[in-house]
Order: C-alpha cells, then structure tokens, then sequence
C-alpha cells in the first residue's frame, strides 16, 4: 500500500506542513470495519476511558489478541465504574 500525505496544522507559526504516512501506520487493517473507533469516541465525545472501552472491544476480534484486548476493555469500564461513584459521593 502506497503512502499518502496527510497535512498538520501549525498553529504556532500558522503554517500547514506536509509529510507521508505509512497506512500501516496510520490506517492498520485492525482499526478499519467501514467506521474507525476514533471517529465513534469523538462524535460521542467519549472521556478517556470510555473511548479506550470502544476501542478494544471494536478491534479486539481483528488483532489477534482478543482475550487480551477484551481484558483491557474491562479494566477501562472499571475505571470509568469508580470514577462515576466517586461522582455520584460528592
């Protein structure tokens, strides 16, 4: 797969920068299904957490690593668990 450029902003010195990107980098075969996780956790505007939760669950089945990505899912819904009831206590 061929790479492609991909522009970055710089708001510092208000210039666009443009470079190459390797698809396996920026677009791997396990973070693509028709919608990205990244595009679900941000029009959902997902905190940390929760957004990991998505992540590894969305890819889970395609990376090889499913018990270990479902594992990781579990810690984050956790997290998010105690960090609502400690909300909920103040």
């Amino acid at each position: 797969m061929a790479k492609k450029t991909v522009e970055n902003w710089d708001p510092d010195t208000r210039t666009v920068e443009l470079h190459e990107v390797d698809p396996a980098v920026d677009h791997p075969a396990h973070y693509n299904r028709g919608i990205e996780a990244i595009e679900i956790i941000e029009s959902w505007n997902l905190n940390f957490a929760m957004g990991n939760v998505i992540k590894y669950v969305l890819r889970a089945p395609y990376k090889g690593t499913q018990i270990q990505d479902l594992e990781k899912a579990r810690i984050y819904i956790s997290r998010e668990i105690e960090r609502l009831k400690r909300d909920e206590s103040r």
